[in-house]
């Protein structure tokens, strides 16, 4: 396994556009996170504002097929499937998945934690001691924490994207849903107080 397996090469615009909230959501959820891993999930937002045939979220899928299926593969090719899987899960829960409770939630949150924890394996394996951060180690032991992260940037994105009395519903609608501190301090901006109570927005 190469050094490059983890290279990372931001584009100026969309990386500096996701630092800003990433950096903002682990400061703010008292999170230990090295820079490297914290590049990695800027990137990691920036392929799939972008994305390809190899960034589409897996849970369009059941992910059990794909951990099996990337278990059962071998060198560079099981590498790279466990670490998109791990990508897929950590966005697709993190940026999409307010709606997954319960047992569907922890399944997905484990299946991640896992791919990306095999993938750790196979790099200390394949170079003894790593040089620098064990990122994928770290997604995989905190895994729960960083989709979390995603989540934040993901309210972030819709609060800074709203636009006109529609946008400020769909922020409210989503405060509804989530409490975000993020959705509450973007409506007291547009003069919106959100309760959660009969009577709507006061």
């Amino acid at each position: 396994m190469s050094d490059s397996t983890l290279s990372i090469a931001l584009t100026p615009s969309l990386g500096d556009y996701f630092r800003e909230p990433v950096g903002e959501a682990i400061r703010g959820k008292d999170l230990e996170a090295s820079s490297a891993t914290e590049t990695y999930l800027v990137q990691l937002l920036s392929d799939f504002a972008k994305p390809s045939g190899e960034t589409t979220s897996p849970l369009s899928e059941p992910v059990t097929f794909l951990l099996r299926d990337a278990m059962e593969a071998s060198g560079v090719d099981r590498f790279r499937k466990l670490q998109s899987l791990g990508d897929g899960v950590l966005y697709g829960v993190g940026f999409f998945g307010r709606g997954v409770r319960g047992v569907d939630r922890e399944y997905l949150l484990q299946t991640g934690a896992t791919a990306y924890g095999h993938a750790a394996q196979m790099l200390r394996t394949g170079q003894g001691a790593l040089a620098g951060p064990d990122i994928l180690d770290e997604l995989a032991r905190k895994f729960a924490r960083f989709v979390d992260v995603l989540a934040y940037v993901s309210d972030w994105v819709l609060a800074k994207s709203a636009r006109g009395h529609k946008g400020v519903v769909e922020l409210y609608e989503r405060w509804l849903q989530t409490g975000s501190s993020v959705l509450t301090s973007e409506l007291g901006q547009r003069g919106v107080l959100p309760l959660k109570k009969s009577g709507g927005i006061s």
